[in-house]
């Protein structure tokens, strides 16, 4: 079963993913626009769930759809995708979210900042501005709970990972992989070069929603000083 919806654009496609899920694909790559249409099916879902809806995987260009195949099978689910696509094609996109992220940079919260700045031919100084400077989309959240997947990070700024990754990274903490920067919202291993760390949350189990970012948020980071980093992390506990 792979299909391309008449109605839509013709890289948009249907295809089996195993025998309880269908995946709906918008195209290749990290692009805003994909973006905008993997939104725009999640957020009909979260809102009109149909009988049989098991849970759906939102990716940077793809949404995979999982039902129960006691109540439906493949054909009934891309039937719907299709005309959910079709429906969604002519709404315009809301306006994002645009959050604030506190970074204090460098020092034992960044600890691979120099080597950004050296692997790039730059000063510190000029890894935090470029940093700290963009707009960042938050195209999906996963890894770890809360972990937001961003673009929109200058290149002059790409690092490789880390040849050996770290056992423990603090919460909080700003890194870049290759083109991509994100922050850790729970303690956990990773290979990413860490640059800075917030004081906030960005995972709390008891809230409401319990992930401080949503796909679809626009990010901005701002830097502080280690003084107001102690001072918002006192805050917030």
């Amino acid at each position: 079963m792979q299909q391309t919806i008449g109605a839509c654009p013709a890289s948009v496609s249907i295809v089996p993913f195993g025998e309880t899920a269908v995946t709906l694909a918008f195209g290749q790559g990290i692009h805003p626009e994909l973006h905008r249409q993997v939104k725009a099916v999640s957020h009909y879902l979260d809102n009109n769930p149909f009988p049989g809806l098991v849970e759906y995987v939102a990716a940077f260009a793809s949404v995979t759809v999982f039902y129960d195949p006691v109540r439906l099978d493949g054909d009934t689910v891309a039937a719907r995708l299709q005309a959910i696509v079709s429906q969604l094609e002519q709404e315009p996109p809301g306006t994002p979210r645009v959050v604030e992220i506190p970074v204090c940079y460098g020092g034992e919260f960044g600890p691979d900042l120099g080597f950004v700045a050296q692997h790039n031919s730059l000063t510190v100084d000029a890894v935090i501005e470029l940093h700290s400077g963009g707009r960042y989309l938050v195209y999906m959240l996963g890894f770890a709970p809360g972990f937001p997947y961003l673009g929109g990070m200058p290149e002059q700024i790409a690092a490789p990972r880390r040849e050996s990754p770290r056992p423990a990274i603090p919460a909080g903490s700003v890194g870049i992989a290759g083109l991509q920067t994100g922050v850790y919202p729970i303690t956990t291993p990773g290979g990413w070069q860490l640059i800075g760390r917030t004081p906030l949350d960005l995972f709390c189990p008891a809230a409401d929603p319990p992930t401080l970012l949503c796909a679809g948020d626009l990010i901005r980071f701002r830097p502080i000083c280690p003084q107001e980093y102690r001072q918002l992390k006192g805050a917030g506990q």
